[in-house]
Protein backbone atom coordinates (compact mmCIF):
# COMPACT_ATOMS: atom_id res chain seq x y z
CA UNK A 1 0.00 0.00 0.00
CA UNK A 2 1.41 3.12 -0.94
CA UNK A 3 2.19 5.89 1.50
CA UNK A 4 0.18 8.94 1.93
CA UNK A 5 1.24 12.20 1.77
CA UNK A 6 0.86 12.45 6.00
CA UNK A 7 2.85 9.04 6.22
CA UNK A 8 5.56 10.40 3.43
CA UNK A 9 5.97 13.51 5.57
CA UNK A 10 6.13 11.94 8.56
CA UNK A 11 9.14 9.75 7.53
CA UNK A 12 10.71 12.49 5.39
CA UNK A 13 10.30 14.75 8.98
CA UNK A 14 11.91 11.61 11.00
CA UNK A 15 14.49 11.37 8.71
CA UNK A 16 15.73 15.04 8.66
CA UNK A 17 15.58 14.96 12.85
CA UNK A 18 17.95 11.34 12.36
CA UNK A 19 20.56 13.21 9.78
CA UNK A 20 20.20 16.90 11.94
CA UNK A 21 20.98 14.47 14.78
CA UNK A 22 24.04 12.70 12.94
CA UNK A 23 25.80 15.41 11.49
CA UNK A 24 25.38 17.78 14.72
CA UNK A 25 24.70 15.72 17.82
CA UNK A 26 27.09 13.24 17.09
CA UNK A 27 29.99 15.41 16.24
CA UNK A 28 29.23 17.62 18.87
CA UNK A 29 29.47 14.41 21.53
CA UNK A 30 32.67 13.66 19.64
CA UNK A 31 34.04 16.82 20.83
CA UNK A 32 33.48 15.73 24.49
CA UNK A 33 35.25 11.58 24.16
CA UNK A 34 39.12 11.69 24.96
CA UNK A 35 39.99 13.39 21.46
CA UNK A 36 40.11 16.90 22.03
CA UNK A 37 36.91 18.78 23.58
CA UNK A 38 38.34 22.02 22.05
CA UNK A 39 34.99 23.71 22.69
CA UNK A 40 35.28 22.62 26.59
CA UNK A 41 39.04 22.92 26.86
CA UNK A 42 39.83 22.44 30.49
CA UNK A 43 41.60 25.77 32.37
CA UNK A 44 45.54 25.73 33.54
CA UNK A 45 45.02 24.27 37.35
CA UNK A 46 40.92 23.78 37.38
CA UNK A 47 40.83 19.60 38.70
CA UNK A 48 38.76 17.37 35.86
CA UNK A 49 37.44 13.87 36.09
CA UNK A 50 39.41 13.59 32.77
CA UNK A 51 42.51 14.73 34.46
CA UNK A 52 42.81 13.65 37.76
CA UNK A 53 45.88 11.09 38.77
CA UNK A 54 44.50 7.89 39.75
CA UNK A 55 46.41 5.35 41.57
CA UNK A 56 46.24 2.91 39.25
CA UNK A 57 49.00 0.50 36.97
CA UNK A 58 45.98 1.20 33.85
CA UNK A 59 45.47 4.62 34.17
CA UNK A 60 48.77 5.19 34.43
CA UNK A 61 49.19 3.64 31.10
CA UNK A 62 45.95 5.40 29.79
CA UNK A 63 48.39 8.37 30.58
CA UNK A 64 50.81 6.83 28.74
CA UNK A 65 49.13 6.58 25.58
CA UNK A 66 49.32 2.53 26.23
CA UNK A 67 46.02 1.34 25.36
CA UNK A 68 46.92 -2.56 24.65
CA UNK A 69 48.73 -2.91 27.61
CA UNK A 70 46.13 -0.96 29.65
CA UNK A 71 43.19 -3.08 27.96
CA UNK A 72 44.67 -7.08 28.94
CA UNK A 73 45.70 -5.10 32.57
CA UNK A 74 41.69 -4.20 33.11
CA UNK A 75 40.19 -7.41 31.00
CA UNK A 76 41.95 -9.64 33.40
CA UNK A 77 41.06 -7.59 36.48
CA UNK A 78 37.48 -7.41 35.50
CA UNK A 79 37.62 -11.32 34.73
CA UNK A 80 38.87 -11.74 38.28
CA UNK A 81 35.94 -9.42 40.08
CA UNK A 82 33.28 -8.79 38.11
CA UNK A 83 31.59 -6.06 40.05
CA UNK A 84 34.73 -3.94 39.63
CA UNK A 85 32.97 -0.42 38.29
CA UNK A 86 36.44 1.39 38.55
CA UNK A 87 38.16 -1.53 36.66
CA UNK A 88 35.38 -1.08 33.69
CA UNK A 89 34.83 2.58 33.49
CA UNK A 90 38.45 2.36 32.72
CA UNK A 91 38.41 -0.43 30.28
CA UNK A 92 35.33 1.70 28.90
CA UNK A 93 37.90 4.90 28.32
CA UNK A 94 40.51 2.48 26.35
CA UNK A 95 38.39 1.61 23.89
CA UNK A 96 36.99 5.18 23.19
CA UNK A 97 40.48 5.96 22.48
CA UNK A 98 40.38 3.90 19.88
CA UNK A 99 36.85 4.69 19.05
CA UNK A 100 35.58 1.07 19.25
CA UNK A 101 31.97 2.58 21.25
CA UNK A 102 30.73 -0.56 21.03
CA UNK A 103 33.54 -2.33 23.57
CA UNK A 104 33.22 0.73 25.15
CA UNK A 105 29.38 0.87 25.89
CA UNK A 106 29.44 -2.74 27.04
CA UNK A 107 32.22 -1.70 29.53
CA UNK A 108 30.58 1.75 30.98
CA UNK A 109 27.37 -0.11 31.18
CA UNK A 110 28.96 -2.57 33.32
CA UNK A 111 30.36 0.39 35.77
CA UNK A 112 27.23 1.96 36.04
CA UNK A 113 25.52 -1.61 36.91
CA UNK A 114 27.98 -2.55 39.91
CA UNK A 115 27.90 1.52 41.14
CA UNK A 116 24.73 3.56 39.74
CA UNK A 117 25.21 6.31 41.81
CA UNK A 118 28.73 7.11 40.14
CA UNK A 119 28.01 10.44 38.28
CA UNK A 120 31.67 10.15 36.87
CA UNK A 121 30.50 6.60 35.09
CA UNK A 122 27.01 8.07 33.95
CA UNK A 123 29.43 10.58 32.06
CA UNK A 124 31.71 8.18 30.23
CA UNK A 125 28.11 5.96 29.13
CA UNK A 126 27.15 9.08 27.60
CA UNK A 127 30.07 9.07 25.77
CA UNK A 128 30.21 6.11 24.74
CA UNK A 129 26.59 6.40 23.65
CA UNK A 130 27.56 9.40 21.40
CA UNK A 131 30.67 8.26 19.93
CA UNK A 132 28.32 5.26 18.83
CA UNK A 133 25.72 7.98 17.57
CA UNK A 134 28.40 9.44 15.59
CA UNK A 135 29.13 6.55 13.23
CA UNK A 136 25.25 4.74 13.75
CA UNK A 137 23.12 4.53 10.62
CA UNK A 138 20.25 7.24 10.88
CA UNK A 139 17.34 4.89 12.05
CA UNK A 140 20.04 4.32 15.42
CA UNK A 141 20.84 7.92 15.62
CA UNK A 142 17.68 9.06 17.46
CA UNK A 143 17.66 6.21 19.98
CA UNK A 144 21.24 7.02 21.09
CA UNK A 145 20.53 10.50 21.47
CA UNK A 146 17.99 9.97 24.12
CA UNK A 147 21.05 7.46 25.75
CA UNK A 148 23.52 10.09 25.35
CA UNK A 149 20.93 12.77 27.36
CA UNK A 150 19.59 10.63 30.00
CA UNK A 151 23.35 9.73 31.03
CA UNK A 152 24.61 12.97 31.00
CA UNK A 153 21.61 14.17 33.02
CA UNK A 154 22.22 11.63 35.47
CA UNK A 155 25.56 12.62 36.10
CA UNK A 156 24.45 16.43 36.47
CA UNK A 157 21.90 15.54 39.18
CA UNK A 158 24.18 12.95 40.54
CA UNK A 159 26.91 15.18 40.96
CA UNK A 160 25.77 19.24 40.27
CA UNK A 161 29.25 20.54 40.75
CA UNK A 162 31.04 18.50 38.04
CA UNK A 163 32.48 21.06 35.50
CA UNK A 164 32.56 17.76 33.24
CA UNK A 165 29.08 16.75 33.01
CA UNK A 166 27.15 20.09 32.94
CA UNK A 167 29.64 21.64 30.26
CA UNK A 168 28.80 17.78 28.12
CA UNK A 169 24.92 18.04 28.94
CA UNK A 170 24.96 21.55 27.50
CA UNK A 171 26.97 20.60 24.59
CA UNK A 172 24.05 18.13 23.79
CA UNK A 173 21.34 20.45 24.39
CA UNK A 174 22.90 23.22 22.22
CA UNK A 175 23.08 20.76 19.10
CA UNK A 176 20.23 18.32 19.32
CA UNK A 177 17.08 18.97 18.10
CA UNK A 178 13.98 19.92 20.26
CA UNK A 179 12.18 16.87 19.42
CA UNK A 180 15.41 14.93 20.94
CA UNK A 181 15.42 17.00 24.50
CA UNK A 182 17.55 19.87 23.06
CA UNK A 183 16.97 23.61 23.38
CA UNK A 184 19.47 26.44 23.76
CA UNK A 185 17.64 28.31 26.57
CA UNK A 186 18.33 24.43 28.27
CA UNK A 187 21.94 25.07 27.46
CA UNK A 188 21.69 28.52 28.52
CA UNK A 189 20.54 27.49 32.07
CA UNK A 190 24.10 25.06 32.07
CA UNK A 191 26.33 28.19 31.42
CA UNK A 192 24.56 29.94 34.61
CA UNK A 193 25.33 26.68 36.45
CA UNK A 194 28.69 26.47 35.22
CA UNK A 195 29.54 29.94 35.77
CA UNK A 196 28.78 29.44 39.03
CA UNK A 197 31.70 26.84 39.40
CA UNK A 198 33.91 27.89 37.12
CA UNK A 199 33.21 31.48 35.08
CA UNK A 200 35.22 30.65 32.09
CA UNK A 201 33.54 27.74 31.58
CA UNK A 202 30.20 29.28 31.50
CA UNK A 203 31.39 31.56 29.14
CA UNK A 204 32.60 29.20 26.91
CA UNK A 205 29.26 27.82 26.62
CA UNK A 206 27.95 31.02 26.00
CA UNK A 207 30.16 31.54 23.44
CA UNK A 208 28.87 28.41 21.61
CA UNK A 209 25.13 29.41 22.10
CA UNK A 210 26.05 32.73 20.28
CA UNK A 211 27.64 30.84 17.40
CA UNK A 212 24.33 28.37 17.16
CA UNK A 213 22.82 31.93 16.65
CA UNK A 214 25.62 33.24 14.28
CA UNK A 215 25.87 36.26 16.49
CA UNK A 216 29.95 35.81 16.01
CA UNK A 217 30.97 39.29 17.39
CA UNK A 218 28.97 38.40 20.69
CA UNK A 219 30.30 34.74 20.57
CA UNK A 220 33.92 36.26 20.19
CA UNK A 221 33.83 38.49 23.46
CA UNK A 222 32.63 35.72 25.31
CA UNK A 223 35.78 34.07 23.90
CA UNK A 224 37.56 36.53 24.92
CA UNK A 225 35.33 37.24 28.47
CA UNK A 226 36.45 33.56 28.79
CA UNK A 227 40.05 33.75 28.19
CA UNK A 228 40.17 36.73 31.00
CA UNK A 229 37.62 34.80 33.41
CA UNK A 230 40.47 32.02 32.93
CA UNK A 231 43.52 34.40 34.11
CA UNK A 232 44.33 34.12 30.47
CA UNK A 233 44.61 30.17 30.44
CA UNK A 234 45.50 27.85 27.79
CA UNK A 235 42.17 26.41 27.28
CA UNK A 236 39.97 29.40 26.33
CA UNK A 237 42.94 30.55 24.17
CA UNK A 238 42.52 27.44 22.16
CA UNK A 239 38.83 28.01 22.20
CA UNK A 240 39.07 31.42 20.89
CA UNK A 241 41.31 29.81 17.89
CA UNK A 242 38.88 27.42 16.94
CA UNK A 243 36.51 30.43 16.69
CA UNK A 244 38.64 32.09 14.64
CA UNK A 245 39.66 28.26 12.23
CA UNK A 246 35.51 28.42 11.52
CA UNK A 247 35.48 31.77 10.43
CA UNK A 248 38.75 31.07 8.55
CA UNK A 249 40.70 33.53 10.63
CA UNK A 250 43.30 31.53 9.98
CA UNK A 251 46.51 34.49 10.72
CA UNK A 252 44.20 35.09 14.01
CA UNK A 253 43.53 31.00 14.64
CA UNK A 254 47.64 31.10 14.58
CA UNK A 255 48.48 33.59 16.96
CA UNK A 256 45.56 32.26 19.59
CA UNK A 257 47.14 29.00 19.22
CA UNK A 258 50.68 30.71 19.87
CA UNK A 259 48.72 31.87 23.40
CA UNK A 260 47.24 28.41 24.21
CA UNK A 261 50.87 26.92 23.55
CA UNK A 262 53.39 29.37 25.15
CA UNK A 263 55.36 26.85 27.05
CA UNK A 264 54.83 29.38 29.89
CA UNK A 265 50.96 27.94 30.40
CA UNK A 266 52.38 24.74 30.89
CA UNK A 267 49.62 22.93 29.09
CA UNK A 268 51.61 20.15 27.12
CA UNK A 269 47.93 17.87 26.87
CA UNK A 270 46.68 20.87 24.71
CA UNK A 271 49.33 20.95 22.12
CA UNK A 272 48.21 18.10 20.28
CA UNK A 273 44.97 19.55 19.71
CA UNK A 274 46.46 22.69 18.62
CA UNK A 275 48.67 20.59 16.06
CA UNK A 276 45.51 19.07 14.68
CA UNK A 277 44.03 21.94 14.16
CA UNK A 278 46.96 23.60 11.93
CA UNK A 279 47.18 20.17 10.26
CA UNK A 280 43.41 20.30 9.44
CA UNK A 281 43.40 23.50 8.33
CA UNK A 282 46.84 22.88 6.20
CA UNK A 283 48.67 25.79 8.03
CA UNK A 284 51.87 25.59 8.91
CA UNK A 285 52.84 22.42 8.99
CA UNK A 286 56.35 22.98 10.59
CA UNK A 287 54.98 24.85 13.58
CA UNK A 288 52.34 21.88 14.10
CA UNK A 289 55.26 18.78 13.78
CA UNK A 290 57.22 21.39 16.38
CA UNK A 291 53.89 21.08 18.67
CA UNK A 292 53.71 17.34 18.48
CA UNK A 293 57.38 16.61 18.78
CA UNK A 294 57.25 18.79 22.09
CA UNK A 295 54.14 16.78 23.64
CA UNK A 296 56.34 13.61 22.87
CA UNK A 297 59.30 14.71 24.46
CA UNK A 298 57.29 15.82 27.68
CA UNK A 299 57.44 14.04 30.33
CA UNK A 300 53.97 15.34 31.04
CA UNK A 301 51.10 13.21 28.92
CA UNK A 302 47.40 13.25 29.23
CA UNK A 303 44.38 10.91 28.85
CA UNK A 304 43.18 13.49 26.90
CA UNK A 305 46.07 13.86 24.59
CA UNK A 306 46.49 10.21 23.71
CA UNK A 307 50.49 9.67 22.89
CA UNK A 308 49.22 7.15 20.29
CA UNK A 309 47.26 9.75 18.62
CA UNK A 310 50.00 12.34 18.45
CA UNK A 311 52.22 9.53 16.59
CA UNK A 312 49.65 9.57 14.27
CA UNK A 313 49.36 13.17 13.86
CA UNK A 314 52.98 13.31 13.50
CA UNK A 315 53.40 11.09 10.71
CA UNK A 316 50.12 12.84 9.05
CA UNK A 317 52.10 16.28 8.89
CA UNK A 318 55.27 14.36 8.08
CA UNK A 319 53.13 12.58 4.85
CA UNK A 320 51.58 15.95 3.98
CA UNK A 321 55.36 17.68 3.51
CA UNK A 322 56.35 14.15 1.32
CA UNK A 323 58.32 12.59 4.18
CA UNK A 324 56.75 9.14 3.92
CA UNK A 325 59.33 6.75 5.51
CA UNK A 326 58.96 8.92 8.31
CA UNK A 327 55.26 9.62 8.24
CA UNK A 328 54.88 5.46 8.24
CA UNK A 329 56.95 5.27 10.96
CA UNK A 330 54.88 7.25 12.83
CA UNK A 331 51.83 5.12 12.55
CA UNK A 332 53.78 2.17 13.04
CA UNK A 333 54.50 3.77 16.65
CA UNK A 334 50.78 4.72 17.11
CA UNK A 335 49.99 0.80 16.46
CA UNK A 336 52.52 -0.24 18.87
CA UNK A 337 50.66 1.17 21.20
CA UNK A 338 46.97 0.81 20.31
CA UNK A 339 46.62 -2.15 17.85
CA UNK A 340 43.22 -1.15 16.86
CA UNK A 341 43.21 2.28 16.02
CA UNK A 342 41.88 2.24 12.58
CA UNK A 343 43.53 5.24 11.34
CA UNK A 344 47.01 4.65 11.46
CA UNK A 345 46.32 1.53 10.01
CA UNK A 346 44.42 2.73 7.19
CA UNK A 347 47.79 5.47 6.25
CA UNK A 348 49.75 2.65 6.55
CA UNK A 349 47.74 1.02 3.63
CA UNK A 350 47.57 4.54 2.06
CA UNK A 351 51.16 4.28 1.56
CA UNK A 352 51.67 0.39 0.37
CA UNK A 353 53.23 -0.62 4.19
CA UNK A 354 52.19 -3.45 6.42
CA UNK A 355 51.38 -2.95 9.87
CA UNK A 356 54.44 -4.40 11.47
CA UNK A 357 52.15 -5.86 14.88
CA UNK A 358 49.80 -7.37 12.95
CA UNK A 359 47.98 -7.84 9.37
Amino acid sequence: MPWGSAGAGLRLQQKSVEKRLKESVGNSIKRRTVFFALANVLLAGVVSTRLVAEDRPASRMLEQGRVDDAVVMLTSEVQAKPDNGDAYNLLCRAYLAEEKSQAAIAACEHAVKDDPDNSNFHLWLGRSYGQQAEHANPFSAAHLAGRVRDEMESAVRLNPRSVDARADLADFYLEAPRLLGGGEQKAEEQASELSKLEPAQGDLIRARIAEKKKDFPGAEADYRDAIRDGGGAAGPWLALARFYRARSRFDEMEHAIAQATAPRLNRPDLLVGAAEMLIQSERNPTEAQHLLERYLSSSVTAEDAPVFKAHYLLGKVLEQQGLKTQASSQYQTALALAKDFAPARAALERLGTRASNGP
